[in-house]
C-alpha cells in the first residue's frame, strides 16, 4: 500500500526534454486566406505548370531555364532582379521558358542560415510565422510580374503554405534519397526536379523519381493544420537534375547519355536538367557560362533529352560572407552560393535562345 502510494506521487517527465520553445504556426488555410492569390496569379501558375508538363514530356521544344538568386534574403534587390527578369523572359519566351528561382529554404551541411522562412530577420531569431508571410507575399509580387516561380522544398510542411504560388520545385542533393521528400514530391501539384546526390551518383535521384511517380501514403497535415494520413496518385512530371558531385562535374555528353539511359530503363520521362552551378562549376560561379556553352553545344549536336538548365544569378557577381550586420551587407550580392551578375545572365539567356532557334525550331 505504501509503495503503491509512493509510485503514484512520482511523475517522470520523458518528453520534450530538450525543447526550449514551441511557437504555434498559423493554419495553412488561414495564411492563404490572409494573403490570397487572385485569378491572374492562379491562371499564371496553372498555365506555367501545363507548359512545363509539355516540355518535360517532349511536346514543347523550348529550353526551360530556372534562373535566379541562390536564396532570397533582401526583398528590395530581389524585386529589382524580378523586374529585369520579366523583361528578358518576355524577350526570349518563344525559345526559352524562364522560371525564377525564389528559394526560401536553404540546406545546411552542418549549421548556418536556413533561409528567409526560417530566419527572416537574418539575426537568429527564427520568426517562422513572419517568414512564411514574407515568402507568400513575395511570391505574389513575382507572379504579378508574369514570372513563373520555382523553389526547393526542404520542410514537408512548407508546401501547404506556398504550393498554390509555385510552378516548379526541386528536391535537393541532400534530400533526394529521403523517403519523406520522395513521398512529398509524389503529391506536389507542380513538376519536380530531383538532383543527383552530393557524391555525384545518379541512383538516389532516379530512385526518387520512381518513388515520386507512384502513389504514396504518408504522414502530413491538412489545410487546417491537423495531422493526417495523406495518399497521393503520384507525380508524372519529374526531371533528373545533374549538378556534379564529389568526383567532379557531370554535365558532359557522356554523363548526359548515362542519365538518359538511367531514366529510360525505369520508364521515367527522359527529361534532364543541367545545373550549371555547384560541383558542375567547381563552385566557381564565374564558370557557369562555360558550363552552359557546353550544354548548348550538346543541344546543337542533337541531345534531345536536355530539356532544362539552372543558373544561379543575382544583380551583382559573387557572394558575401554571412552572418554580418544587415546594414553592412552589399546590395544585390548573394549571402549563400556565389552567382553571376545580371549582364552575364542576359548574355547566357540570349545565347541559349539563339541556339534553340537554330537547333529545335
Amino acid at each position: 500500500m505504501q509503495a503503491s502510494l509512493l509510485c503514484s506521487c512520482i511523475v517522470h517527465t520523458v518528453t520534450n526534454l530538450r525543447i526550449t520553445d514551441s511557437v504555434a504556426l498559423p493554419k495553412p488555410v488561414d495564411l492563404c486566406e490572409e494573403i490570397p492569390r487572385n485569378a491572374e496569379q492562379v491562371n499564371l501558375v496553372r498555365q506555367s505548370r501545363e507548359e512545363l508538363h509539355a516540355l518535360i514530356h517532349g511536346q514543347d521544344k523550348r529550353l526551360l531555364a530556372v534562373v535566379g538568386p541562390c536564396s532570397i534574403h533582401d526583398l528590395k534587390s530581389c524585386r529589382e532582379y524580378a523586374e529585369r527578369f520579366a523583361k528578358l523572359a518576355d524577350e526570349v519566351k518563344e525559345r526559352v521558358l524562364m522560371v525564377m528561382r525564389v528559394y526560401f529554404e536553404k540546406p545546411r551541411t552542418t549549421v548556418g542560415w536556413k533561409g528567409l522562412i526560417m530566419d527572416p530577420q537574418l539575426n537568429g531569431t527564427c520568426d517562422i510565422p513572419k517568414g512564411l508571410r514574407i515568402a507568400r507575399t513575395f511570391l505574389g509580387e513575382v507572379l504579378d510580374l508574369g514570372i513563373p516561380t520555382a523553389t526547393e522544398f526542404l520542410d514537408p510542411i512548407t508546401p501547404q503554405y506556398l504550393s498554390d504560388s509555385l510552378c516548379w520545385a526541386a528536391i535537393g542533393a541532400r534530400t533526394s534519397e529521403s523517403q519523406t521528400h520522395r513521398q512529398m514530391a509524389s503529391g506536389l501539384s507542380m513538376p519536380v526536379g530531383f538532383k543527383n546526390a552530393t557524391g555525384g551518383d545518379l541512383k538516389a535521384a532516379v530512385n526518387g523519381i520512381i518513388a515520386a511517380t507512384q502513389s504514396q501514403t504518408f504522414l502530413g497535415i491538412t489545410e487546417d493544420g491537423q495531422a493526417s494520413a495523406v495518399t497521393t496518385e503520384g507525380n508524372p512530371d519529374c526531371q533528373l537534375i545533374l549538378r556534379g558531385g564529389a568526383e567532379g562535374p557531370n554535365y558532359t555528353s557522356n554523363n548526359v547519355e548515362m542519365a538518359r539511359i538511367a531514366l529510360e530503363t525505369v520508364n521515367a520521362p527522359t527529361s534532364v536538367m543541367i545545373d550549371c552551378s555547384h560541383a558542375n562549376s567547381s563552385k566557381d560561379p564565374s564558370r557557369q557560362p562555360d558550363v552552359l556553352d557546353d550544354v548548348l553545344g550538346q543541344i546543337e549536336d542533337g541531345a534531345e533529352c536536355i530539356h532544362a538548365v539552372m543558373i544561379e544569378s543575382h544583380l551583382e557577381a559573387g557572394s558575401q560572407a554571412f552572418p554580418r550586420p544587415v546594414d553592412q551587407m552589399k546590395y544585390g550580392v548573394s549571402i549563400t552560393d556565389g552567382c553571376i551578375d545580371w549582364s552575364a545572365t542576359e548574355a547566357c539567356i540570349r545565347r541559349a535562345a539563339e541556339v534553340m532557334d537554330k537547333s529545335r525550331f
